[in-house]
């Protein structure tokens, strides 16, 4: 029989547990029980992601009950604990079908799994567990900072070394995104980009050739993409064809088992991009390097913004972070196994940063007629300031 061979150790998950119930403890003092449905967070917990729930009783251990499939589940998880159900009505005869209140992922759970939960488990008030799980997966373990080290030496090759030799005069934003893609599986990526916000999709990440890298965009980032149709706004259009003078922009995702790293390579093609564009590129990249400097345990992200954004000259923050009125109010986001994680380096975030945490930066800047220059790369928190696992190309890579 094949043996799932990449297994999360069993040390690693009594640690995540163990931070998870303090953390509760900590910020709800009164928990009763815990829900988790989503499938990230299951995987976080047990080393396994499949149909079922994992519940974390305040006292006695924590059982995840599974509907299917219990043969995988049982092959690649370490977790202690592991059941099979065919409903909920299972897991509630064998737990006590608690009534008070339980904590749940409430930005993700759909209500109508949660009304089949609550047919068994008849709780009388529903609270979130959100914040709780992701302030622990921010915490990166060095066994996870080593997955990421792996995922940022992919990413770092692919669109550093290679991307450059794929470009060519009259080739779609689609053929670019499919040729990366299949060659950052190839690579070792594991094929997904993992993201939190409700009703997100991305199959690469976003990617476009000059004035695509700003069309305005659901996604909540400071670039842009026309993507293939109002349908299905990702990847990249089929009918926009690379140009000589163009801006190439690739922003996108790079995974390995189940980890993220985030990076964004810009190029010229054919010529080199007017002056201005230019210089706004090589300042996004000081304010880069300006703010891994500051990525040290102890500071606050909200002082790490605050103090980079402050700084910067005003003609300089027209249309930096965005283009327009499209603008985001942040300069990185935490990264693991989801692209948009926590912290977040903006204003309201005011957590001291940890040793171990895994941050994207990002600062990028609208140029009209242009497209979107800047850069982004992926930072551990050290005591010396980011450490970068993505590269250190400063990116507009000529390919002339």
């Amino acid at each position: 029989m094949i043996r799932m061979e990449h297994k999360t150790p069993a040390s690693e998950l009594r640690d995540r547990m163990e931070r998870f119930r303090l953390r509760m403890d900590a910020e709800n003092p009164s928990w009763e029980f815990a829900a988790i449905f989503g499938r990230t967070n299951q995987f976080y917990f047990t080393g396994t992601m499949q149909d079922g729930v994992l519940l974390v009783p305040r006292t006695g251990e924590a059982v995840l009950w599974v509907r299917r499939s219990l043969e995988r589940a049982e092959d690649e998880s370490l977790f202690p604990d592991i059941r099979p159900m065919k409903s909920y009505r299972d897991a509630a005869a064998a737990m006590g079908a608690r009534s008070g209140t339980v904590h749940v992922e409430t930005e993700t759970v759909p209500l109508a799994l949660f009304e089949r939960f609550r047919k068994h488990f008849p709780v009388t008030e529903t609270k979130s567990l959100d914040a709780q799980a992701a302030k622990v997966r921010a915490k990166k373990s060095a066994y996870e900072l080593s997955i990421m080290e792996k995922a940022g030496r992919i990413h770092r090759h692919v669109l550093e070394d290679c991307v450059p030799g794929m470009l060519r005069e009259g080739m779609s934003e689609a053929e670019l995104g499919g040729e990366i893609f299949s060659l950052l599986v190839r690579e070792g990526h594991h094929g997904i980009a993992r993201f939190g916000m409700f009703g997100t999709e991305m199959i690469l990440g976003q990617l476009g050739f000059g004035e695509s890298s700003i069309y305005p965009t659901g996604f909540d980032g400071p670039g842009g993409c026309l993507g293939a149709g109002p349908g299905a706004p990702v990847l990249g259009s089929h009918d926009r064809k690379l140009r000589v003078g163009d801006l190439v922009f690739v922003d996108c995702a790079c995974g390995v088992q189940g980890y993220h790293t985030d990076k964004t390579v810009t190029y010229m093609f054919g010529r080199p991009l007017p002056e201005h564009a230019m210089e706004a590129h090589r300042r996004c990249v000081e304010v880069q390097n300006e703010t891994a400097s500051l990525l040290r345990p102890g500071v606050a992200p909200s002082e790490v913004y605050a103090t980079i954004v402050d700084g910067l000259e005003p003609e300089f923050l027209e249309n930096f972070m965005g283009f327009g009125d499209r603008r985001v109010q942040f300069l990185g986001h935490g990264v693991g196994l989801q692209v948009d994680e926590v912290p977040v380096i903006a204003r309201g975030f005011d957590e001291p940063l940890e040793e171990g945490m895994v941050i994207a930066l990002e600062p990028k800047k609208g140029i009209r007629g242009v497209g979107m220059v800047g850069i982004e790369n992926t930072f551990v928190v050290t005591r010396g300031g980011g450490r970068c696992i993505t590269g250190t190309n400063p990116g507009l890579v000529p390919v002339y």
